[in-house]
């Protein structure tokens, strides 16, 4: 069931513009701050300190950002390339044109990969689901480039793969030169980018994702930790990816989920593994304790059936094409309020899906949304004479009315 918020009273009849009064209250919206408290307000305490280069904390609902410093600017990635190796292979096994139980033999060049390893061996073949599980769980870059040349050929073609994907999903600062991370002048993201990946992950392969959680593999006789050491530590943390070079310093992306809301933070550039952990918590602490998130209207569900000129029927159902989730200071959502903005006449005829004016939450006098309005049907156009008739009428509407 969705949340409903109560769509505020709209003008007469056939209104050149469809409009509410907000409700005025002393709120936070948009930048977080610290503020006096005052009468009927809700509080969002300041953001913590975060001793990092870059982070970056948003709902994985809703999109929203809820802290950030210096998220676009471009620093190397070191493992954290790895989750993006991981979406790649992920969306080839989705397609069909790699199987999980693939044979994929071992080259020289994996074999003699060094920093983190699988320990897989030249000439040897190992099942690509055991790659996948070598490249997330024990962040072998050996695995990296094995995956990597068995789907293009060889690691510049898979690299090539990567920065396509990275641009189809809206990765706009970011480019990958190869699979595992490894230091490359021309290999760079952001934390806004890492954090747009990862909660592409998690909604497009939730099973994938799951790979993401588990503490330990164990291959070739070898057991090794996940270096994600947060899943210990918070039964709510789920994923997602560790990092480390001397140029990138420690560095980590983080997902949580409590009570149905799911944070993702991105953390770069810290002085030590303990401190990536330490700097993750404070942002998914700060997160929860402040924000939630709830899912306000459903998808292809009437919101209001808008009157229509000159078609066969008098109105035309309105609604939104996807559910609509806002995150707002906890407390807050009975200061939420909804309104729609309609143009001055909607006339046939329509088809489905066609977008018709659109849907706004307000808080504390601040617009928090606009989501387009579609039909949810089409609507066919009047006959010849039937539309003759409505123009008198609205010709006679606009003299009484003045305009």
């Amino acid at each position: 069931m969705m949340n409903l918020i109560p769509l505020l009273g709209l003008p007469s009849f056939r209104s050149r513009a469809v409009s509410c009064a907000v409700v005025a209250v002393a709120l936070w919206v948009g930048s977080v701050h610290a503020a006096e408290p005052q009468r009927g307000s809700v509080m969002v305490q300041k953001v913590p300190e975060v001793n990092a280069k870059s982070y970056l904390l948003i709902d994985a609902g809703s999109g929203k950002v809820l802290a950030e410093k210096n998220s676009d600017e471009t620093l190397p990635p070191a493992s954290l390339t790895k989750i993006m190796t991981s979406f790649v292979a992920a969306t080839e096994l989705a397609a069909g044109r790699v199987q999980p139980t693939d044979r994929v033999e071992v080259s020289v060049k994996a074999w003699k990969m060094g920093g983190s390893k699988m320990f897989i061996r030249e000439g040897t073949e190992v099942p690509f689901e055991d790659l996948m599980k070598g490249v997330i769980i024990q962040s072998g870059n050996d695995a990296s480039v094995a995956i990597a040349e068995h789907v293009a050929g060889d690691e510049a073609a898979f690299a090539d793969m990567m920065n396509q994907l990275a641009k189809d999903i809206g990765m706009t600062q970011s480019n990958f030169a190869n699979a595992s991370g490894l230091p490359n002048e021309d290999h760079y993201t952001t934390a806004r980018d890492l954090a747009t990946l990862t909660q592409t992950l998690i909604e497009r392969f939730p099973e994938h994702y799951e790979l993401y959680s588990q503490k330990s593999f164990r291959f070739n006789d070898i057991d090794q930790p996940n270096r994600n050491r947060l899943l210990w530590r918070d039964k709510t943390v789920d994923g997602v990816k560790t990092g480390h070079t001397n140029a990138a310093g420690y560095c980590l992306v983080s997902s949580a989920l409590r009570n149905g809301q799911r944070l993702i933070s991105v953390v770069m550039g810290t002085a030590s593994d303990e401190a990536r952990m330490k700097e993750s918590q404070k942002l998914l602490s700060y997160g929860f304790r402040n924000f939630e998130t709830r899912r306000i209207y459903d998808a292809n569900v009437l919101l209001k059936n808008a009157e229509l000129w000159f078609g066969e029927a008098g109105t035309v159902e309105l609604g939104i094409e996807e559910d609509l989730y806002v995150t707002i200071p906890r407390g807050a959502y009975d200061m939420v309020t909804a309104d729609m903005n309609l143009p001055e006449l909607i006339e046939a005829p329509l088809t489905k899906g066609e977008s018709i004016g659109e849907l706004r939450l307000t808080l504390g006098g601040e617009v928090i949304s606009r989501t387009p309005l579609v039909t949810l049907a089409a609507a066919a156009e009047a006959g010849f004479f039937n539309r003759m008739w409505q123009r008198v009428v609205l010709f006679f509407q606009d003299l009484i009315s003045g305009d």
